[in-house]
């Protein structure tokens, strides 16, 4: 697993637009520039707590991450019943929705995958997947 460090020494700001891009109907969109973007601070809310980690395998197709996406992952937040974290399971690390009830359980969001009840003992979280950074390019 390679687990990649938060920096805020480069800056990478780019323009964002004021208008949103409809994904329906096309409009006729103003091309003006509110201000620009720092992706970093966007996505970053606890910069000391928070790593990136690249996803692998197929088992959380279905909650939008891709084997080779990149997750931004908080390990301030507490984890909540349906936050999709970073779990060791006896030293083994995952990917998973975390299921608080009706019993402890990390669930895959691909059916051919199966949900893994876990003893509250061996689960360790490394935090919250709080974002992911997916390419539309193959």
């Amino acid at each position: 697993m390679k687990i990649f460090t938060v920096s805020n020494e480069i800056p990478s700001k780019i323009p964002l637009f004021l208008d949103s891009c409809p994904c329906g109907f096309p409009s006729p969109a103003a091309d003006f520039v509110e201000q620009e973007l720092d992706l970093t601070q966007y996505c970053i809310k606890h910069p000391s707590a928070s790593y990136y980690i690249r996803a692998e395998g197929e088992s959380m197709i279905l909650a939008g991450i891709s084997s080779g996406d990149l997750l931004v992952v908080d390990r301030a937040e507490t984890a909540r019943h349906g936050d999709v974290v970073v779990a060791a399971i006896d030293g083994e690390f995952t990917v998973k929705r975390l299921c608080t009830h009706p019993r402890l359980a990390l669930e895959a969001m691909n059916p051919d995958y199966a949900t893994m009840f876990v003893n509250p003992d061996s689960l360790e979280i490394f935090g919250v997947v709080t974002y992911i950074i997916h390419s539309t390019r193959g």
